[in-house]
C-alpha cells in the first residue's frame, strides 16, 4: 500500500470497528484498538490472532490514554478512525483524547453522525491544528471488512494525506477499477451525503419489502419462489446489479437447519424459512440508535425538498417499532389484513408490473435524495459533484444499483446545482414509462389491502411533481381567507409560473 499512514487507532470495536480493524491490519497497518466495552476489544484482538497473515499487527487497549500514546512515533502523525455511536459518545471520546492530540493529527469519524455535530468538532479541533474528517462509511459490517463506500468531507489538505490509504481501503467499481471514495467537499458534507444515502436506502428497503409481501400475501408465492424472481431481476434489466434485490434473493432462499448458523440462530428440524423467524418490527428509529433517516426528513422539510417516498418508508418503520401499541390498536380498529389478489389477473403480468414499480420507486428515491444533496450543497457552499456521489455508490454500499448509476452519473457529473433530477431527459423518460405499472400495482394493492406506503407515496409524488392544476389552488385560497396570506394569479407574467414568493393579491373574503 502506497501511503504515509503506517499505523491507525480504531475507536470502537463493535461490528463495524472490529471489521475495520482486521481490514486495516491486512492492508499492512499497525492497528491499536480501544472500546469502552472490554469484551469488544478482546473479540477484535482474538479475531486477529486467528489470521496468521495479520498476527502481531493488532493491539488492544482498555486504557484510552495508553491507546493514544501507542500511536506516537509510528507515523508522521497520529490517525484515528472513530466507529462509535453519534452524539455524546463521540464528544466524550474527543474530550478524553484531546490532551494527547498534536498539530497535524487526523481524526476520521466513520460513524453515522449529524453533519452539524461534525462541523462543530471540526471547529474545535482546528483550534489545536487537528483535522476532523466527517466520513460516511456504507455497506454494513461485511463491507467494512472487504471494502466499503466512503464519503469523506473536511479539510482538503488533510484528506489529500489520507486519500491513498482510503483508496486502498474502499470498495472498487468492478467496471472501471475506480475506488469508491471521493472528497465530497468541506465541512460536514461527507456525513450529510451518508445521511442522504441512508434516506434513499430507507425508501428502497420499504419498496422492496412491500413488493415481497405483495407476492407472498397477494400472489400466494412461497419465499423461495420470490427469491427466484428477485434473482432474475438482479441479473438483467433496470434492477440489474442492485444490492438489495440481490441480498433479498439470497435471504429468501435461506432455510432453517438442525444446527442453524454459526451461532445457532435458525436451528430447527422443520426445514422452514429463516425469514419466518423475524418479527415485523424495526426498532432502530424508535430507540434512537439510528438517526440518519430522521435527520434526512428534517433536512428535506427545512430545505423545501419533497421526499415523500423516503418519508413514507420512515414512518412505516416508526410505526412498526412500537408493536405493543400496534397490537392494542389492531384489536380496536380491526383493519383488514392483506388478501389474495383474486380474479383473472395474470400473475406474470403482476410480477412484471411489480418489477417496474420497484424500479420506479428506487429511481424516485434517488431523485429525492440527490435533490436534497444539491439543495444543501448550494445553501452551504459545498460545491458537491453529484456525479461523484453516484461513483462512490457503485460498489460497497447498500444502495448500489448499476442501471441507476449508469443512468444518472453521466447526466450529473458536470452539473453541481441540478436541484431537480427530473429535468434530466433520461430520468423523466424512465419515470413516465414506469408510471402505468406503478399505478396498476397501487390500485390492485389498495383493492386487496396490501401494505404499500412507499410505492403509493411514489405514485402521488410523480403525479404532483409532474402536474399542473394541483388542489393547492383551493388551499391557497383558504389560507388567504383566514390568514390574508395573499396569492398569485394564473396567466399573469411574473406571477405564473413566477418565483417562489408570496403573491401580491388578497381578496377580502369575509371582512373582519
Amino acid at each position: 500500500m502506497t501511503t504515509a499512514i503506517k499505523s491507525i487507532g480504531v475507536v470502537g470495536a463493535g461490528n463495524m470497528g472490529s471489521m475495520m480493524t482486521l481490514r486495516f491490519a491486512e492492508l499492512g497497518l499497525q492497528v491499536s484498538v480501544w472500546d469502552v466495552v472490554k469484551k469488544n476489544v478482546d473479540d477484535a484482538v482474538n479475531y486477529a490472532k486467528q489470521d496468521e497473515a495479520i498476527t502481531g499487527r493488532v493491539q488492544g487497549f482498555y486504557d484510552i490514554n495508553k491507546f493514544t500514546k501507542s500511536l506516537e512515533g509510528k507515523s508522521e502523525r497520529k490517525v484515528f478512525m472513530f466507529s462509535i455511536t453519534h452524539g455524546h459518545p463521540a464528544d466524550e471520546v474527543l474530550r478524553m483524547i484531546k490532551p494527547d492530540l498534536k498539530a497535524g493529527d487526523i481524526v476520521l469519524d466513520g460513524g453515522n453522525e449529524n453533519y452539524r455535530n461534525t462541523e462543530r468538532r471540526q471547529r474545535e479541533c482546528e483550534e489545536i491544528g487537528v483535522s476532523w474528517i466527517g466520513m460516511g462509511v456504507s455497506g454494513g459490517y461485511q463491507s467494512a471488512r472487504r471494502g466499503p463506500s466512503l464519503s469523506p468531507g473536511g479539510d482538503a489538505k488533510a484528506l489529500e494525506l489520507v486519500m491513498p490509504f482510503l483508496e486502498s481501503y474502499a470498495a472498487h467499481d468492478p467496471k472501471t477499477g475506480t475506488a469508491c471514495v471521493k472528497r465530497m467537499g468541506p465541512g460536514g458534507s461527507g456525513h450529510y451525503i451518508k445521511m442522504v444515502h441512508n434516506g434513499i436506502e430507507g425508501g428502497m428497503l420499504s419498496s422492496l419489502a412491500e413488493t415481497w409481501q405483495y407476492m407472498h400475501e397477494g400472489l400466494a408465492m412461497e419465499h423461495g419462489e420470490i427469491g427466484d424472481v428477485f434473482n432474475k431481476w438482479s441479473e438483467s434489466g433496470e434492477l440489474r446489479g442492485n444490492y438489495l434485490v440481490n441480498i433479498g434473493a439470497d435471504m429468501l432462499h435461506k432455510k432453517r437447519t438442525p444446527h442453524g448458523d454459526r451461532k445457532g440462530e435458525g436451528s430447527s428440524r422443520d426445514n422452514g424459512y429463516v425469514i419466518d423467524d423475524v418479527l415485523d418490527k424495526v426498532v432502530q428509529d424508535d430507540d434512537n440508535t439510528e438517526g440518519t433517516p430522521y435527520w434526512c426528513l428534517m433536512e428535506s422539510a427545512a430545505r423545501h425538498v419533497s421526499c415523500p417516498t423516503l418519508a413514507a418508508a420512515h414512518y412505516l418503520r416508526v410505526a412498526s417499532g412500537n408493536r405493543i401499541e400496534r397490537a392494542r390498536v389492531a384489536k380496536k380498529m380491526e383493519m383488514p389484513m392483506p388478501k389474495p389478489i383474486e380474479g383473472t389477473r395474470d400473475h406474470a403480468v403482476i410480477i412484471e408490473n411489480l418489477r417496474q414499480a420497484v424500479f420506479c420507486s428506487f429511481l424516485a428515491s434517488f431523485c429525492q435524495g440527490l435533490e436534497l444533496i444539491s439543495r444543501a450543497s448550494k445553501d452551504e457552499g459545498w460545491d458537491v459533484n453529484l456525479g461523484d456521489c453516484l461513483q462512490i455508490w457503485r460498489a460497497g454500499c447498500i444502495i448500489k444499483s448499476d442501471y441507476i448509476a449508469d443512468l444518472l452519473q453521466p447526466a450529473l457529473a458536470g452539473n453541481n446545482e441540478l436541484t431537480n433530477a427530473k429535468f434530466v431527459d433520461a430520468v423523466s423518460h424512465e419515470l413516465r414509462q414506469k408510471f402505468h405499472s406503478l399505478k396498476q400495482i397501487v390500485m390492485e394493492g389498495t383493492m386487496f389491502d396490501q401494505y404499500i406506503p412507499a410505492l403509493s407515496a411514489t405514485l402521488e409524488y410523480l403525479k404532483y411533481e409532474g402536474g399542473l392544476g394541483l388542489p393547492t389552488q383551493f388551499m391557497e385560497a383558504q389560507m388567504d381567507y383566514f390568514g390574508s396570506h395573499s396569492y398569485n394569479k394564473p396567466g399573469i407574467p411574473g406571477e405564473d409560473p413566477g418565483p417562489v414568493h408570496k403573491g401580491p393579491h388578497h381578496y377580502e373574503w369575509l371582512p373582519a
